[in-house]
C-alpha cells in the first residue's frame, strides 16, 4: 500500500528531473548510434544493451518519440533533428500498419508530438511539415479504426493484434490515434463512402474496455475487487457477446497484470482531458452512449461518456495505490505466486533485486502519469480526492528517478527494473538472481521522460503536456 506524501510538490522533483535528463541524452545517442532499422526495435535490454524481441515493433516510436521528449525539456535542438530525421526516413510502414493495435504508441509519440510541438510554437511553422505530419496522423487514426469488431452492446472495439476476439486492456491509450484524427476532422470511409466517426469509434472502444475489462465490486465474478483489471477480454465474434477474461502477459485472468492496469489508468484519465477540450456540438452526432452504473446522465452523451472513464479512472486508481510497495512501485501481477513468500511486501519499499517475484518500474512509470492527470483534473473540479491523486503520482515520480531505479552511466537503458512477458520467459535474470531484474525496456523509458516531462512543465508553470497539445483545428 503506498504510504503516500501529502507535501510533495512538483517543484521538489526538478533537480532529480535535470539529472535523468542528462543521463538520457547518452542514453538515447548510444542506442541510435549501436543500432540499425535492421536489426528490429530496440525492445528490453539484455545485460545494459538493448536487444529486439519480434513480437510487433510496436516500441520503434518510443526510440524516436524519446527523441522529441528530449528536445521539447532542454531544448537540444540536435535531439530534434535527430528525431525529425529518423521520423521521416523510418517511421511510414507504422502509419499504415493494418495488423497492430500500436499506432497510438508509434505515431503520437513521433508524428503527433512533432505536431504538438509545432502547434504550441515551440518550433517553426512549417506548411510543408505541418501537412506532412497531419497527412500521417489522420491516415493513422483511420487504420487504427478500421480494426473492428462490433458488439451487441456497446458498439465495438479496435481489436488487438490476437485477432477479431481479442480485446486488450493496452489499446485504450491508443485511442489517442483517432482522437488527433478526428480533431484533424478526418473520417472513416467505408464501403459505398459510407463515413464512419473516428469519435465514435474512440466512445464505443473506450466504453468496452472499461466496461469489460474492469472490476467495480459488484459481484461479477467470486474474484470481483474494485479496480482490478483484465489483460484482455474474449468475445464471441459470431454475435458480439462477452465470453470471458484472458491475459497474455499477466499471470492469470483473474489477477491483475499491473502495466494493464496502468494502460488503463493513464489511458482514461488522458482521454478525459481530450474529451473536455472538445466543444458540445462534437458529442451531438454521436449514437447513444449506454448508461452508466451509478450515474444519471440521460440523454447527455458526454456526460455517460465522462462517467464510464471517470469510473475506470478512479476505481484503478485506488487499486494502484493499494497493491503497490509503500513507494508506489506495485509487482509484475498482483497474484504472482511467489508474492506468498513476501510477506509484508505493500508494507514496505520495494525491493527489485531481491523479491520472490519482479517488481515492474515501467508499470509504475505509466500508471504515475494517469495518477498525476487524473489529480490535476480532479482538483480542477474541485474534488478533493485530486490532491491525493497528484502527491501519488509525483511520488511514484520521485521513486522512480533514484538511483536505485534510474541506471547508471554505460547502460543504454534509463528505467531500470522494468518487466516485458514474465509467463514466457522473455525477461533477462542475471547471474545469481532468481529474478528479472537491472534491465530496462523502451516503452518504460519512454514512459518515465514523458512523466518527467509532465512535471516539470507543471513545475515551471508551463503549458500543461496533453498529446493534443493546444490543438489548431484544420476541418481536413
Amino acid at each position: 500500500m503506498m504510504q503516500v506524501d501529502h507535501a510533495i510538490r512538483p517543484v521538489d522533483l526538478l533537480p532529480a528531473i535535470d539529472r535523468m535528463w542528462e543521463l538520457s541524452a547518452a542514453k538515447i545517442l548510444a542506442v541510435d548510434a549501436r543500432r540499425q532499422p535492421g536489426d528490429g526495435a530496440p525492445v528490453f535490454t539484455v545485460n545494459g544493451r538493448y536487444t529486439s524481441r519480434g513480437w510487433t515493433e510496436w516500441t520503434q516510436g518510443f526510440v524516436y518519440g524519446s527523441m522529441i521528449l528530449q528536445f521539447d525539456a532542454t531544448d537540444d535542438a540536435a535531439m530534434l533533428e535527430l528525431g525529425r530525421e529518423r521520423i521521416r526516413r523510418h517511421m511510414a510502414p507504422h502509419v499504415t500498419h493494418m495488423g497492430v493495435h500500436d499506432h497510438g504508441f508509434n505515431n503520437i509519440s513521433t508524428y503527433g508530438a512533432l505536431w504538438r510541438l509545432m502547434n504550441e510554437r515551440r518550433i517553426k511553422e512549417e506548411e510543408y511539415l505541418r501537412d506532412f505530419l497531419e497527412m500521417a496522423l489522420v491516415c493513422s487514426g483511420a487504420i487504427q479504426a478500421r480494426r473492428w469488431t462490433e458488439t451487441g452492446d456497446v458498439g465495438g472495439f479496435i481489436y488487438s493484434f490476437n485477432g477479431p476476439h481479442s480485446l486488450f486492456s493496452d489499446t485504450i491509450r491508443s485511442l489517442r490515434s483517432p482522437a488527433v484524427a478526428h480533431l484533424l476532422g478526418h473520417v472513416l470511409m467505408e464501403e459505398r463512402d459510407t463515413p464512419v466517426s473516428l469519435l465514435q469509434r474512440l466512445a464505443d472502444h473506450a466504453v468496452a474496455t472499461v466496461k469489460y475489462n474492469v472490476w467495480y465490486g459488484e459481484g461479477r465474478d467470486a474474484y470481483d475487487v474494485r479496480g482490478r483489471v483484465a489483460h484482455e477480454g474474449i468475445f464471441n465474434v459470431n454475435d458480439g457477446s462477452y465470453r470471458c477474461p484472458s491475459t497474455q502477459q499477466g499471470y492469470s485472468p483473474f489477477s491483475t497484470w499491473t502495466r494493464g492496469l496502468a494502460w488503463v489508468l493513464l489511458g482514461s484519465a488522458e482521454q478525459l482531458e481530450f474529451l473536455d477540450a472538445l466543444p458540445d456540438d462534437q458529442f451531438e452526432a454521436l449514437g447513444a452512449v449506454p448508461a452508466c452504473p451509478g450515474s444519471d446522465t440521460g440523454d447527455d452523451r458526454r456526460a455517460a461518456l465522462n462517467a464510464w472513464l471517470e469510473r475506470a479512472a478512479l476505481a484503478t486508481a485506488d487499486f494502484y495505490l493499494l497493491a503497490t510497495a509503500s513507494d508506489g512501485v506495485p509487482p509484475w501481477d498482483t497474484g504472482a505466486p511467489g508474492l506468498a513468500q513476501m510477506p509484508g511486501w505493500d508494507q514496505r519499499p520495494s525491493d527489485p533485486t531481491g523479491a520472490c517475484e519482479p517488481f515492474d518500474s515501467s508499470a509504475a512509470a505509466i500508471a504515475a502519469q494517469g495518477l498525476v492527470r487524473l489529480g490535476v483534473r480532479r482538483t480542477a473540479q474541485g474534488h478533493a480526492d485530486g490532491a491525493r491523486y497528484l502527491a501519488a503520482g509525483l511520488m511514484v515520480a520521485r521513486t522512480l528517478l533514484d538511483p536505485t531505479y534510474l541506471a547508471p552511466e554505460g547502460h543504454e537503458g534509463l528505467l531500470l527494473h522494468s518487466v516485458y512477458h514474465r509467463p514466457n520467459g522473455w525477461d533477462h535474470v542475471p547471474d545469481g538472481c532468481a529474478i528479472p531484474c537491472g534491465e530496462a525496456s523502451m516503452w518504460g523509458d519512454y514512459h518515465l521522460r514523458e512523466l518527467a516531462l509532465l512535471v516539470q512543465r507543471m513545475a515551471l508553470d508551463r503549458p500543461y503536456l496533453t498529446f493534443f497539445g493546444p490543438a489548431r483545428l484544420t476541418g481536413r
